[in-house]
């Protein structure tokens, strides 16, 4: 499968003032592999709450994070499970893998107009890590989960809601995402969209659904990098 273009053309952003970011394996790559902290105690938290031997639940969260967007969506529905209790125990996790990045903050900073992260997860764990890249100072603003009424990325309300909230111009702002489903919305709702991809993609264990060729044909995604900065670099 060809992928979107991988190479920034300025033109194509020259009208953008709105830069939304996601943050985990978006903001800092795939590699560092932070999420998969989070990811060890998410499993152990179900684990825990349903009383379930690790592999059993692991396979629950795994099938929750995929029906509803977020482990959390799936035991909140299910489950009743106490959203605040949740988020505390999944993002109590060694932010010290993340170093600053005097570059990519440069980029950011560089570019015109306001930035945001917009985060499945929560603003402390957002502020944490944007903090470790040396990077959050050049954010305006963060919307997390929480803002989101703990309703999850890919649902078209969440974007809706920080649109609103933000009052974000959707015909020009741009979107940076690790997850293809999660540009659907913003690429139906006017925006530039730049999927963030794994370096040595193939060497890579993902969910086959967290693939671009997973879904059907790639008109949602305009662009895709496994470079951030350097794309970002590509705009100034």
């Amino acid at each position: 499968m060809t992928l979107p273009a991988s190479h920034a053309d300025p033109r194509d952003f020259a009208h953008v003032r709105d830069w939304v970011f996601d943050l985990d394996n978006t903001l800092y790559p795939h590699h560092i592999n932070l999420f998969d902290q989070i990811d060890r105690n998410m499993t152990a938290y179900v684990a825990t709450l349903l009383q379930m031997e690790p592999e059993e639940a692991r396979l629950l969260q795994k099938r929750y994070y995929h029906d509803h967007g977020t482990t959390l969506a799936g035991l909140m529905l299910h489950h009743g499970a106490d959203p605040n209790d949740f988020l505390e125990k999944a993002h109590a996790i060694d932010y010290s893998l993340l170093l600053p990045d005097e570059a990519l903050g440069a980029a950011i900073k560089a570019l015109p107009g306001r930035k945001f992260i917009f985060t499945n997860g929560t603003v402390a764990h957002a502020e944490a890590a944007a903090r470790a890249l040396g990077i959050l100072d050049h954010f305006d603003e963060i919307f997390d989960i929480v803002a989101a009424d703990y309703v999850p990325k890919p649902a078209s309300a969440t974007y809706d809601k920080f649109h609103s909230l933000n009052r974000i111009d959707t015909a020009h702002a741009a979107m940076f995402e690790d997850l293809p489903r999660n540009l659907v919305v913003p690429k139906a709702l006017g925006m530039k969209t730049v999927l963030i991809v794994p370096r040595n993609l193939e060497e890579v264990v993902l969910e086959q659904w967290e693939r671009l060729e997973s879904t059907e044909g790639h008109a949602h995604v305009d662009y895709a990098t496994d470079d951030l900065t350097a794309f970002l670099r590509g705009l100034i």
